[in-house]
């Protein structure tokens, strides 16, 4: 394999919480001419992705505080196109179903061949860097979203409603985003406070709760009695339509 020089050098988040694995990455990694920063947990994962800015995530699925899944999620509410390679002990199809249906671009099982997932990361680093990553039908569905009289206009952070023209922040257009790529599921405070923010539950969940209370009055023609977000006792909020 060839080595990059400096200048051109892509940067590689490996996200792993056992150190001999992390590091053996790593330093293979570096052999190959990547530029290589490890997370231990899905919080540190999170706050690399942003304020690093890596070429690809070579992302575990058993993590602390923030497990895998809902890292990838949250990545994928802002950013379609960085690659992302799982590198997990849970190898049984269903597991890879979940992982591809949540967005990952390649899925590789542990105990794994370094060769094989050397050349797996090179060929997702090449394809990103000719700009051919893929762009999944979900995310060009999601660019206009439309549900009773509402519209979601996701390049414009706008929303038509029986309000009129609302302006969406950043948070709720994330928020949004997240219940209309899991219509129909229910989504737990806890799942929605990691994946929308990537808190780790600590904060209060009436944070969530008031950006409902917020929907509701945007979107609901009875904000009192909820078609599309909906409460579910003990569990969370689910969002549907018929």
């Amino acid at each position: 394999m060839v080595l990059q020089d400096e200048a051109s050098k892509r940067r590689i988040l490996v996200v792993e919480d056992e150190a001999h694995i992390a590091d053996g990455l790593k330093l293979n990694l570096e052999l190959n001419g990547y530029e290589v920063e490890i997370a231990v947990d899905g919080v540190e994962a999170l706050e690399k992705y942003r304020f690093w800015g890596p070429d690809l995530i070579v992302l575990d699925i058993m993590l602390p505080q923030i497990d895998g899944l809902s890292v990838l999620r949250n990545i994928r509410l802002n950013d379609q196109h960085i690659p992302i390679l799982i590198l997990s002990a849970k190898g049984a199809p269903e597991d890879k179903i979940t992982g591809f249906s949540y967005g990952t671009d390649d899925y590789l099982s542990k105990p794994f061949n370094l060769q094989e997932f050397l050349l797996r990361v090179e060929r997702l680093i090449s394809r990103a860097t000719k700009g051919t990553a893929p762009v999944s039908t979900e995310t060009r569905e999601l660019q206009v979203y439309r549900f009773g009289n509402n519209t979601v206009d996701f390049t414009t952070f706008s929303a038509v409603c029986q309000k009129g023209e609302v302006k969406l922040s950043d948070l709720e257009a994330k928020l949004l985003k997240l219940f209309f790529t899991n219509r129909g599921k229910p989504l737990s405070r806890k799942e929605l406070l990691e994946m929308g923010w990537g808190y780790t539950g600590a904060t209060s969940t009436r944070t969530v709760d008031n950006f409902i209370v917020r929907f509701r009055k945007y979107f609901e023609d009875n904000p009192k009695k909820p078609k599309y977000f909906k409460s579910l006792r003990s569990v969370g909020y689910i969002f549907d339509f018929e």
